[in-house]
């Protein structure tokens, strides 16, 4: 068989095979870094080709599977060859599957049972990509839209400079000399009203600036004074609990304990003690 990707004019498929997706172990993802092609929409599987050899000896039981998961549950693809009773070798073999998204097709592994091992392993699937999965990226698969078919028409828009309006230039520009006298003159004598305006102008200032500052220190003040109402605890000394006298409700009704004989005895064997104890402190 040939595995080199090939193209058809009759059918929208490119065919081809991924890398080795047992090279760096025994187990693998179905993922673009794995299978060293792009994983992509519209991507079949249609057949596994593996190889690896069997080191064994003749007499020992061993079985080699070569299987992938289903990512909806089970497995999607599982081959078993039995070693049992045959010695080590190389196998190469190529199992066509059903074509199957590669969004079905989990992760990958070649496992063992009995006595042996597997060295040298390989795994390639074959595929092909369906280009007309997705119409709207080909123009050759039909229901293909052009794109350009909703782009509107930007339509032009002439930009109005007011600068270069006739009319507007006219009120901008006076064209009567005596106005530029009258202009004058009035600068003149704005001068000295000038200078008493911005005399006025700071006094004014200043007198906000000071208005201000007693603003603010009335304000602290105030706050100060917040702050120690507080801590006045004046009100509470002047507080008084509604309240009396409460009166004892219980009464006595046999007004005659009688003695503790158990305790007098204790008292008397104690008192006993305690003299005993003397008298031989004091020999």
């Amino acid at each position: 068989m040939a595995f080199w990707p090939c193209y058809s004019s009759s059918e929208p498929f490119t065919h081809g095979t991924t890398n080795n997706a047992a090279l760096n172990g025994l187990r693998w993802a179905m993922n673009a870094d794995t299978l060293g092609v792009p994983v992509v929409p519209g991507m079949e599987v249609n057949g596994v080709l593996y190889r690896y050899t069997a080191v064994k000896e003749v007499e020992d039981p061993f079985k080699v599977t070569v299987s992938n998961e289903n990512t909806s549950g089970g497995f999607i693809f599982s081959e078993t060859d039995d070693w049992s009773g045959l010695p080590g070798n190389t196998i190469n073999k190529f199992v066509p599957v059903e074509l199957s998204r590669i969004g079905l097709w989990g992760d990958g592994a070649i496992t063992t049972e009995g006595q042996g091992r597997v060295e040298d392993a390989s795994v390639i699937y074959t595929f092909r990509i369906d280009e007309c999965f997705a119409p709207e990226n080909n123009p050759d698969c039909p229901g293909f839209i052009d794109p350009n078919q909703f782009v509107v028409a930007t339509p032009d828009i002439e930009i109005y400079d007011s600068l270069s309006d006739e009319n507007v230039l006219n009120t901008l520009e006076p064209t009567d000399p005596d106005l530029y006298e009258d202009k004058e003159e009035e600068a003149d004598s704005g001068d000295e009203e000038d200078e008493d305006k911005k005399g006025d102008m700071e006094k004014a200032l200043a007198a906000a600036q000071n208005a201000l500052t007693l603003a603010n220190t009335l304000s602290q003040d105030a706050l100060v004074n917040a702050i120690n109402a507080t801590a006045n605890i004046s009100s509470y000394y002047a507080a008084r609990i509604d309240g009396g006298a409460y009166k004892e409700t219980q009464t006595l009704v046999d007004s005659h304990l009688p003695e503790n004989r158990k305790g007098l005895r204790n008292g008397l064997a104690q008192q006993l003690l305690h003299e005993k104890m003397v008298d031989s402190q004091y020999r």
